[in-house]
This record gives C-alpha cells, sequence and structure tokens, in this order.
C-alpha cells in the first residue's frame, strides 16, 4: 500500500496527539509525581495574614532579633538575650519543601536563650524556619530560609 503525503500529515497528527495524551495520563497518575498544595487551610491563613505581618514588624524593630546557628547537635535558635527565656511562649516550624511528610513543629519551652532542633529530625537539604513566639502579650514571627 502507498501511501501519500495526506495521509501521513493525518499519521503524524495522531502519533503526536498519542504521545502527548501518553505523557499526560502518566504525569498525573504517577506517584513519583504528586504535588501537593502548600497548605490544606490556605483560605484560613490568608485571613491570618495581617497578624504575621504585625508580628514580623514586631521582631524587625527588636534590636536583637532570633539567629539561628548550625551546630553538630542540629540547629540551634538564638533569641534575644535581654528577654526572660521563662517568658517566652510559641512554637517553632520546619517546613521542608520538597517533601510535606519531614514537616514538623516543636512547642517553644526552654530554660536557656537558646532552643535546639535535633539533627535526627533534620535532612540534608532546604528547609524554612518559622518561629512564631509571644513575650509579654507581644507577638513575634521570625521567619528564614536554611540549608542543612
Amino acid at each position: 500500500m502507498k501511501l501519500n503525503w495526506g495521509t501521513s500529515i493525518v499519521i503524524a497528527i495522531i502519533s503526536f496527539m498519542g504521545f502527548i495524551m501518553y505523557f499526560v495520563i502518566t504525569m498525573s497518575t504517577g506517584k513519583n509525581y504528586n504535588h501537593d498544595l502548600v497548605t490544606e487551610k490556605y483560605y484560613q491563613q490568608e485571613l491570618e495574614f495581617q497578624n504575621k505581618i504585625n508580628a514580623t514588624k514586631n521582631a524587625k524593630a527588636l534590636k536583637d532579633n532570633i539567629k539561628t546557628e548550625k551546630v553538630t547537635e542540629g540547629i540551634k535558635v538564638l533569641f534575644p538575650m535581654n528577654f526572660n527565656p521563662k517568658d517566652i511562649k510559641g512554637k517553632v516550624f520546619l517546613y521542608r519543601p520538597s517533601d510535606k511528610q519531614l514537616d514538623f513543629e516543636i512547642p517553644i519551652s526552654i530554660s536557656k536563650t537558646y532552643l535546639l532542633v535535633p539533627e535526627n529530625r533534620l535532612l540534608g537539604g532546604r528547609w524554612n524556619i518559622t518561629v512564631s513566639w509571644s513575650y509579654k502579650n507581644k507577638d513575634y514571627l521570625f521567619q528564614k530560609e536554611l540549608v542543612y
């Protein structure tokens, strides 16, 4: 059977469409390509956004803000020295952009001016750390990207 150029173009177009459909189906059903939303409660977080802005402004107005250090035991979160550690309340949230199963949260309960995030909870790579804390009924928010 001899093919003319019109039939060849139709076969080429159908082959290309089949090729594209194969990749669309593979990407949408494959477990390796599972990309979740950053958060499940994105609308609720949007409503709380002004509180975060105010807390960030409070943290930036401090003379000494929170600092992070990489040590052999993990990550040390250093709070301002002039604050009483027993009055600091809040939480530290570590977010792993590449895998939401690695995200975790630690409540702040310290007796010294630092909190240690243990090394066994951290895998090498990029992390976003968010420290949401209050001191004497004033809220503060510290956010930083770090590589462990």
